[in-house]
């Protein structure tokens, strides 16, 4: 049964989406292992050229975990804030880390939160509301002006952008809009805790460079870079993207981006490596053109890349089939996670 609906789950994901336009990055080498027991569900990561800075999946405690580049905790800073469900970490100019506590597998939460967390320990919440129901979602972009995106995680590959319609209210709740719309497509790249039909297609985490001028976001086998040369995060995600394959992690969900245009990722589970890509940042120079992909036909060779569709559009124009093969998927999805909280 397994087998038969996973199947027809590959054949579904294929009717639809999207795979980064080709490169040719460099395989992720090793750079250390995360042998800390406290590190058991890494999932969000942040780097700055000297260090990483990390967060667990979950909902125990506001914790970053200072990393050296040997992945050995130099220390931890801890806020008195209680989250949910901790799902991706970014840092803005000032040095303040935000926790995104919007991780909502059941998809029942009124209200998911950030968390800002200062150097110091010092916490405050920002609870927030989306406009057409909840969302489970694990990756946060934080532009180079500190506004923050939420990219939602589905089975279907589909995955909205939202941002607050207005400024932060500690402890708020502020309302978020829907701002663009991204098609992913399962890729043949291995990983993840699930079929990679499902896995290839779901948004696990994201980054923005220091500059703001490139955005990353990943599934739990791929990365996707975005040209942001102005900064604009919505622009951005509009423009062909660069996928870059991350093999074989087996729940890869962190993902950060070096001053040097290094990409590091990351997976759950005690003794995995934290993994880097030299120079992918660079792979974005040869797609310069920035060129809107939202309109988009398949492109030679039958791929097209992830781009932001308009809101009407997208799960709009899946064929029937699909419908029915990825709520497989999402029923598959679930259970995992479930089976996940529960071990």
């Amino acid at each position: 049964m397994r087998a038969l609906a996973t199947a027809a789950l590959v054949v579904g994901l294929s009717l639809v989406g999207a795979a980064g336009v080709a490169a040719q990055p460099k395989a992720p080498s090793d750079a250390c292992t995360v042998a800390d027991k406290r590190l058991g569900e890494l999932s969000g990561l942040v780097a700055d050229g000297e260090r990483w800075y990390a967060v667990n999946d979950g909902g125990t405690k506001s914790s970053v975990y200072v990393l050296t580049k040997d992945c050995a905790v130099e220390k931890v800073i801890n806020g008195p804030t209680d989250p949910f469900d901790v799902e991706d970490l970014a840092r803005g100019a000032d040095g303040t880390f935000w926790l995104a506590d919007t991780g909502d597998n059941d998809k029942k939460r009124a209200t998911v939160a950030l968390i800002a967390l200062t150097p110091t320990g010092k916490s405050t919440l920002f609870r927030l509301t989306y406009p057409d129901g909840p969302h489970d979602t694990e990756a946060l972009l934080l532009d180079k002006n500190g506004t923050p995106y939420l990219v939602t995680k589905s089975p279907f590959g589909r995955a909205d952008v939202y941002r607050p319609v207005a400024g932060l209210v500690a402890p708020g709740p502020t309302a978020l809009e829907n701002v663009a719309s991204i098609q992913f497509s399962s890729t043949d790249t291995q990983g993840g805790p699930i079929s990679s039909a499902i896995g290839s297609v779901v948004v696990t985490g994201g980054s923005v460079s220091a500059d703001g001028k490139v955005v990353a976001l990943r599934t739990y086998t791929d990365a996707y870079l975005y040209s942001a040369p102005d900064g604009d995060v919505v622009a951005a995600l509009k423009r062909e993207a660069v996928r870059v394959p991350l093999p074989n992690e087996p729940q890869g969900e962190a993902v950060a981006l070096e001053p040097d245009g290094t990409l590091v990722s990351a997976s759950e589970g005690v003794g995995t490596p934290i993994r880097v890509v030299k120079g992918a940042a660079a792979l974005l120079a040869p797609a310069a053109a920035h060129k809107d992909t939202r309109d988009d036909a398949a492109r030679p060779g039958g791929a097209a890349a992830p781009a932001a569709a308009d809101n009407a559009g997208g799960l709009s124009t899946l064929p029937a089939i699909g419908f029915t093969v990825a709520a497989v998927g999402a029923v598959l999805l679930v259970m995992h996670r479930r089976a996940a909280r529960r071990s």
